[in-house]
């Protein structure tokens, strides 16, 4: 048997040999398994005669070792001759097919270091064994404890898990659940039995596809495996369907690791009942708001508002699109979803001179979503004036809120669940296999479905004088202090979307829990998360391959980027390949954006919560640098020594802004950065603002400078805006405050009281000299600076001069540029007029920069 093992390749040979003698000749196997990689590349070759000569080789080796061998490690081998290690073959890729582990004849690697583990042994001593090692010292421990008459804490026995069910052994220790897998490019879900492993940071499942990004798994004994990552669909119940990232290949393991536990709770085959995270922990025992009566547990529940029916705007010509190609995938699931709407009356039969196509869109837990392209019809139909809100501001609203508790409430199929006129109905018709239909109630996909929908919802909860929330078209969420709050607000709104003829699916109902995701962020205290699986999402993705892949990147990293210091700094190579004049190029810039934004939002910090008060410390830091603008949020709360972020904004210059002077560039970005901080904050709360050129004094002067690039109207924007929000407050408490700082550098947050009072005074423009008075021209210096190259090195020069007083006064150094100069030589006029208490002091000098700065 062995001699036909040695055939298989080198590394198979190795693990054979050292599984034979795991304690005693060390050397041995040493010098065999360093031989036989010598030889791996003509092992994995097709030419007959080269393996044999190796084979040949290997059977010499084998027959020493086989000597001494006893009768017992001969039967150990055989219980484990299926546990071969996948071999790194050169040449063409070889997709190896394999069953999951419980069934390949095994027992799992961390079921044998787990019992280790569990009876004493140190595990130290087992780092890079072999699996085969750890199995003999398992069977030894358990006949030891059998002699003894000890029961073991687990049953481990090289043999499949359904041999195993069948002999009555039970893994005590270890929880199985069973998880279905719809891998891209498949209809039909694929079912294993996963290993539930809150240690493990990721899930891993065996199978033959290969993902896009290479991926190393290490394990507790510092072995690791070469695999890859690739996201796929997966359900707990075959039924409810949520992408994830999947670690796979054929020799992986089958666990169900903690990045996808964490996502909520879930039932097992016993009916119990399980939550992981501290979140999902501290929530056991709370009443839960889908648990009340009337929701329903129905996948396709669909209500009827108790309303007219709606007149909606009409298109103003007829348009008519034929179908176009669908997804396969999506022809059963729309036939059913069709009759389905049919028989609740959402749809009906018709003959109409609109049509407009089909446009199947899958939903996150895989169910599809029955979508018109209504986009032509959306350019013919008369505007109506918009009353969804913002969700940005909607997010900062609830950041604002600080809770310790949420609930989210979902109406089902909200849009079908409003009457249409029927004089409105024709413009919405569409066709399915020959058959002409229309909609009954308001179609998705229609632009002013969200406008109506969210103001019908408003309307039921205004009428039904809904406790506090806020809503996002069919989303509601709720907040408070306690769980009982929670629960008591979102069971009163239940109780009247209920009543108004709204269904309400209980799997759409969350809450009262710590930690909620909702409009897409998770929360937590009030303070804005990326979720888990959205960082799991996007440090999966591979490196685009063209122009739409990198714009799909973008679109998927773009709406955290309040969370990425100098998100547009990064980004920017990243932009360069998307524009239209050029060419598709992916090159180590690229690369280098591409890997630093993944650690980016990898690494992301939580926004807020954003707390309001006259104790309240709002510092807002903007610059301008080369390339472009940014601008960041903190906030200090009495008794912390460090502030929080409550936001991050950056961008590029956008047309002549590349051309304006420092200072215009330092004023737009405070400008930027102002407007950002209002939204966030609101303008009641005091602002620092800390840019790093004077920017308050430009605006309070109320005029244009006469050197400038930006235009008059531009500078008028700007000087509104910033005085207007200084004023706010009162007299002992101005809207804004400023201090010239440099950009902060990581989180710390230590202005003191005395710094934040701090008001630099700042220069006026003055008259041309020839206009001053004899006695002003006493107090007036001409500065000078320049720089020069001597031999290698840099020698500047800074000198002041007083036409009237006959003042002259000079000073030098190495190294410096000329504007080190100008500003030396501002420094000595400076120092003239405090030494001889001048009271006041006109200073002329040609740098620009010193002038707009001063």
């Amino acid at each position: 048997m062995l001699w036909n093992l040695a055939t298989l390749g080198p590394s198979q040979y190795a693990t054979y040999i050292a599984t034979i003698h795991p304690d005693n000749n060390r050397e041995t196997v040493g010098s065999v398994a360093n031989k036989l990689r010598n030889y791996e590349s003509i092992i994995s070759s097709p030419m007959q005669a080269q393996v044999s000569a190796v084979a040949k080789e290997l059977r010499e080796e084998i027959r020493e070792k086989m000597e001494e061998v006893t009768e017992k490690m001969e039967e150990m081998m055989r219980r484990n001759s299926s546990h071969v290690a996948p071999v790194r073959v050169t040449g063409p890729r070889v997709r190896a097919q394999q069953p999951p582990a419980r069934e390949r004849g095994y027992t799992p690697r961390a079921d044998l270091w787990y019992f280790l583990h569990d009876h004493g042994e140190n595990m130290g001593r087992w780092d890079g064994k072999p699996t085969s090692a750890l199995a003999a010292r398992v069977r030894e421990l358990k006949e030891r404890n059998t002699n003894r008459g000890v029961p073991t804490k687990m049953k481990v026995a090289s043999i499949s898990h359904d041999q195993a069910a069948s002999q009555g052994e039970a893994w005590e220790n270890r929880v199985y659940w069973t998880v279905w897998i719809r891998w891209p490019g498949t209809s039909e879900p694929q079912k294993y039995e996963a290993l539930v492993d809150t240690g493990s940071q990721c899930t891993l499942i065996p199978s033959e596809y290969v993902g896009t990004e290479p991926i190393s798994i290490a394990g507790v004994t510092g072995g690791s495996q070469e695999l890859t990552l690739l996201e796929a669909e997966v359900s707990l119940t075959g039924k409810e369907w949520q992408k994830h990232p999947i670690v796979t290949g054929s020799g992986a393991p089958c666990i169900l690791g903690i990045d996808f536990l964490r996502n909520g709770y879930y039932k097992d085959s016993k009916g119990l009942r399980w939550a992981f995270g501290i979140a999902a922990v501290e929530a056991e025992g709370i009443k839960k708001l889908n648990n009340l009566p009337g929701l329903s547990e129905n996948p396709s529940a669909v209500g009827l508002l108790k309303v007219e029916e709606q007149r909606v705007p009409v298109a103003t010509s007829t348009v008519h699109r034929r179908q176009y190609w669908t997804n396969q995938d999506a022809v059963i699931p729309i036939h059913k979803m069709i009759r389905e709407l049919e028989s609740q009356g959402v749809v009906s039969k018709t003959h109409s001179p609109f049509n407009s196509p089909i446009w199947p869109v899958r939903k996150p837990d895989g169910e599809w979503r029955l979508t018109v392209d209504y986009r032509a019809l959306n350019e013919v139909t008369p505007p109506l004036s918009a009353a969804v809100p913002d969700m940005l501001g909607l997010q900062y609203e609830l950041e604002s809120k600080a809770a310790k508790w949420y609930a989210t409430i979902d109406i089902a199929n909200a849009f079908f669940s409003i009457p249409l006129a029927a004089e409105c109905r024709p413009q919405f018709a569409f066709t399915w296999r020959g058959v002409q239909y229309t909609w009954n109630r308001l179609p998705q996909g229609w632009k002013h479905s969200p406008t109506i929908c969210h103001g019908l919802i408003q309307a039921a909860l205004e009428k039904g004088e809904a406790p506090e929330h806020l809503q996002y078209i069919d989303d509601i969420i709720v907040w408070g202090n306690t769980a009982m709050e929670v629960f008591e607000k979102g069971e009163k709104i239940i109780h009247i979307l209920l009543k108004a003829g709204f269904a309400i699916k209980q799997s759409k109902v969350k809450g009262p829990a710590r930690e909620i995701q909702v409009l897409g962020v998770k929360w937590q205290d009030g303070r804005r998360q990326i979720p888990t699986e959205v960082i799991n999402k996007i440090t999966a993705m591979s490196p685009p391959t063209s122009k739409k892949e990198t714009q799909a990147f973008l679109g998927a990293i773009g709406f955290w980027r309040m969370h990425i210091p100098e998100y547009s700094q990064i980004v920017s190579p990243l932009y360069l390949v998307t524009r239209k004049k050029n060419d598709f190029h992916w090159g180590p810039e690229q690369q280098q954006a591409f890997a630093q934004i993944k650690q980016e939002i990898a690494h992301a910090v939580a926004l807020g919560p954003v707390r309001t008060g006259p104790d309240m410390k709002n510092v807002l830091y903007s610059a301008a640098g080369n390339n472009g603008l940014s601008w960041s949020l903190w906030q200090k709360v009495p008794g912390e020594t460090r502030g929080r972020p409550l936001g991050f904004w950056s961008r590029s210059y956008r047309g002549s802004e590349a051309n304006y002077t420092p200072t215009e560039k330092e004023i737009l970005a405070a400008y930027e950065g102002v407007q950002a901080a209002s939204e966030v904050i609101g303008t009641e709360a005091q602002l620092l603002l800390a840019p790093q050129l004077p920017v308050l004094g430009w605006m309070f002067k109320g005029k244009v400078p006469s050197t400038h690039h930006a235009t008059d109207a531009t500078w008028s924007k700007w000087i509104a805006l910033i005085t207007q929000r200084a004023c706010i407050g009162n007299p002992n408490r101005p809207g804004i405050l400023e201090i010239i700082t440099n950009w902060p550098e990581g989180e710390n947050f230590s202005l003191t009281d005395e710094e934040e009072q701090e008001q630099v005074t700042r220069a006026e423009e003055g008259p041309p000299y020839n206009q001053l008075s004899a006695e002003e021209t006493r107090y007036a210096l001409f500065t000078d600076g320049s720089c020069r190259i001597v031999g290698m090195n840099r020698k500047w020069k800074a000198a002041v001069w007083s036409p009237t007083r006959q003042v002259a006064q000079a000073t030098e150094g190495e190294g410096g540029s000329s504007q080190l100069a100008e500003l030396k030589d501002v420094q000595l006029a400076l120092d003239i007029a405090e030494r001889k208490k001048w009271p006041k002091l006109y200073l002329y000098t040609d740098s620009w920069i010193v002038a707009n700065a001063l």
